[in-house]
């Protein structure tokens, strides 16, 4: 089987079946979230939904991973046609718009919008019709990742969700690098895959690259 083939390499990582019968969601296709969707077809998920209002301009090219063939399209799209890239065969469903309360979504979630007010409406509408969630966060050099699953994390979630002027803040010129959206996709998906396992989940992660420190609460 060819996508047997394909995966081979992280078979002892990543249980194939279950990996096969996920249907993923990434809300916002920004800095993480692009980086998560690449990752996610990668490592064999056969259906994503892509969900995010925004268009690429040139600022995204460094700190997003879009081409410049990309500047002027729509993130969805544009993210999309990477993910074929990756695998012709991937099932994508590119939703140009905001996420709604009315829109349909996988059994694993993957937040990736940059405001606590977003979040929280978006937690309060996709709670209940998901089984992962996974909400990154990245300031400049800093990341946080919060996990939620069937069993673990619902009920401290809903903490991390603090009032939208009570976020830190920095320079918009200090937020966002290509290599800390790595880093906190990969996290996310490391998060994804121990979920995939069976194994317990870090419902909340922080890791500041800057002074090479890593807590989990």
């Amino acid at each position: 089987m060819a996508c047997s083939a394909r995966l081979i390499r992280q078979t002892d990582l990543v249980p194939e079946r279950r990996l096969t019968e996920v249907t993923a969601t990434v809300i916002g296709v920004g800095a993480i979230g692009r980086q998560v969707a690449l990752q996610l077809v990668s490592l064999g998920v056969p259906s994503i939904q892509l969900i995010d209002f925004d268009s690429v301009d040139n600022t995204n090219v460094t700190t997003q991973g879009y081409s410049t063939y990309d500047i002027g399209e729509r993130k969805v799209e544009a993210t999309a046609a990477a993910i074929a890239r990756i695998d012709p065969d991937a099932d994508v469903t590119a939703v140009v718009d905001r996420f709604r309360p009315r829109c349909d979504i996988g059994d694993a979630v993957f937040c990736c919008v940059d405001s606590i007010s977003a979040r929280t409406a978006i937690w309060r509408s996709a709670q209940h019709g998901c089984r992962f969630w996974s909400d990154g966060r990245m300031l400049g050099e800093t990341i946080r990742v919060v996990s939620v699953s069937e069993d673990i994390g619902r009920s401290s979630y809903p903490t991390t969700l603090f009032r939208q002027s009570e976020a830190q803040t920095g320079a918009c010129t200090a937020r966002s690098t290509i290599y800390s959206a790595s880093v906190a996709a990969g996290l996310m998906l490391h998060q994804f895959t121990r979920w995939l396992r069976n194994q317990p989940i870090d419902t909340d992660l922080s890791l500041n690259l800057l002074a090479s420190e890593m807590t989990v609460a």
